[in-house]
């Protein structure tokens, strides 16, 4: 014989939505307990969390954040701004964040800037007025007033994607100079003598160009010409950006490419004007996204581990607002220069 399931007790006509209380009552536990499940789940035993789940399930309870974290001075929510929610060299690390953040009881928000850094303090301004537990942003903070603004309020925030000596709050990153310098030599190295550049023309794009140029310059003695294109990056920019160099350096032998998706379309341009990769021109991009290693050629390119940057910075929030100290705030993880057959 099945056992009859309790019944869920309804709110009262007009009496309001189901209260953390019902889900206590539903669960067996107390409403402490509940309250764990939801903003420490860690701290509960996989039975219970399991039946919490599922009164939470059968009531259709919704916490109310606001009000928690008006009680506790925490919103449980950190907020993530990126240049653009379609820049795949970010989904690595916003993925992780989101996984890391999540098994700590915390959501994410996602924030969208741009590249030109115009709607930055705008954004930061509206994330601030509703004092998230942490802030990750991509890229190191350059506006005196989104500075200003971000120590002031005393939320933990953590740059990410670059470097600086003088973060505002905690960072983790590499540099995109040394990412450059590291292009530079490995060209030279495969024989590389008439180099040129295809760059976005956002900040950290051109921290690697700037990078690149001066080591083939310090290495060769000329200044490799370049094709700056528009951010976000795309297939379009890369075929239109290596057939204006063609256009007027034409004895060019080899192309640094400020993103992969720029150097899949240098590729295609490549394959369609009969140009042989690697023997006339080689291509090497920045990224290593999921079909770097699948094109045709396969692209030489730098990789970035996004995943320890996401790791990273969800630690560095959490121990910050749970009081733990930062023994090192900021963290270089570098990156690793990939070798293919495109360069």
């Amino acid at each position: 014989m099945n056992a009859r399931r309790p019944p869920v007790r309804r709110p009262r006509k007009g009496g309001g939505a189901m209260t953390l209380d019902d889900v206590a009552r539903l669960a067996k536990v107390s409403p402490i307990t509940v309250s764990r499940a939801l903003n420490n789940p860690s701290q509960l035993s996989p039975e219970t969390l399991e039946r919490v789940q599922k009164a939470v399930e059968r009531t259709g309870y919704v916490p109310n954040r606001l009000a928690g974290g008006l009680a506790s001075a925490r919103s449980r929510l950190v907020v993530a701004i990126v240049p653009t929610v379609a820049g795949l060299v970010f989904l690595e690390t916003v993925q992780a964040l989101t996984d890391a953040l999540a098994a700590g009881g915390y959501d994410v928000v996602l924030g969208q800037s741009g590249y030109d850094g115009r709607r930055e303090d705008d954004l930061l301004d509206a994330v601030i007025g509703r004092r998230p537990d942490g802030v990750v942003l991509t890229g190191v903070m350059h506006s005196p007033h989104g500075r200003k603004r971000l120590a002031a309020a005393g939320i933990p925030v953590v740059e990410t994607w670059d470097l600086t000596p003088t973060p505002i709050d905690m960072l983790v990153g590499f540099s995109h100079e040394k990412v450059g310098v590291a292009a530079a030599d490995y060209l030279v190295s495969r024989g590389v003598k008439r180099p040129a550049i295809i760059s976005a023309d956002d900040y950290r794009a051109g921290l690697r160009r700037e990078g690149f140029a001066k080591q083939c310059e310090k290495l060769l003695g000329v200044v490799p010409p370049a094709r700056l294109v528009k951010a976000p990056t795309t297939i379009g920019r890369g075929r239109r950006g290596l057939a204006a160099l063609l256009e007027r350096w034409p004895d060019i032998d080899a192309v640094f490419c400020s993103s992969d998706v720029l150097a899949q379309g240098v590729l295609i341009e490549c394959h369609a004007r009969g140009i042989d990769v690697p023997g006339e021109l080689k291509v090497f991009g920045f990224g290593d996204l999921d079909f770097a290693a699948d094109l045709h050629p396969a692209l030489s390119t730098v990789r970035i581990d996004g995943t320890a940057i996401g790791r990273t910075a969800a630690r560095f929030v959490i121990d910050r607002v749970e009081g733990r100290p930062i023994d090192a705030p900021i963290v270089d993880l570098g990156f690793t220069v990939v070798p293919r057959a495109s360069a």
